[in-house]
């Protein structure tokens, strides 16, 4: 899996100054690109492979813009390898664009899923890449306080490991930790 996730950088894009001064200190926010736009590959990776945890966990992150950004880093690549799976996560505040895609390959084919509705796939390379659209995702799904909603008042259960669940979430919580550590000791960490 590859995940390319992020944009031109906070303070290019128009963030607010409350917004901008939270998400660029290193003690309210903890690392910059690498947990602003980290967490949404981490996420999925832990969604899509069931809660399976990464072996080890390796990051560099540098700091491309030290003049806009001096406390945080702007600029990470994160690799988390599994047993049969290895997990490239490109977090950044200098892209030239948004980006939130991501890339699945397999041993039959792949899917190229460039935006929330636009995907492609391949299963053959003879007949090449297909559009494919993919499933409406429910509304509340979509909207984390209508999620919260159907949760506490309509006994909503998520599923383990399901993309809003706790057990998602304390995954993607390690792996950014592990991955803030081994960008500052520039040493792979292992999981346990």
């Amino acid at each position: 899996m590859v995940f390319n996730t992020g944009h031109q950088g906070p303070q290019e894009i128009g963030c607010s100054p409350e917004f901008l001064a939270w998400l660029t200190d290193p003690i309210l926010n903890g690392g910059g690109a690498l947990t602003d736009f980290g967490c949404y590959g981490a996420n999925i990776a832990a969604w899509l492979l069931k809660g399976e945890t990464p072996l080890k966990i390796s990051c560099v992150a540098k700091q491309s813009k030290p003049k806009i950004y001096p406390k945080v880093v702007d600029d990470t690549a994160i690799v988390l390898d599994y047993t049969n799976h290895q997990v490239v996560i490109r977090a950044l505040w200098n892209w030239s664009h948004n980006r939130k895609d991501m890339q699945v390959y397999g041993l039959k084919g792949y899917i190229d899923n460039q935006n929330a509705s636009k995907m492609f796939l391949m299963e053959s390379e003879t007949e090449g890449e297909k559009l494919h659209s993919p499933k409406t995702i429910p509304p509340f799904l979509k909207d984390p306080f209508r999620l919260l909603y159907e949760v506490v008042f309509n006994d909503l259960e998520l599923p383990p490991y399901s993309l809003y669940s706790v057990e998602n979430k304390l995954i993607v919580s390690k792996i950014l930790s592990l991955a803030s550590k081994a960008a500052k000791t520039q040493k792979t960490q292992n999981w346990n």
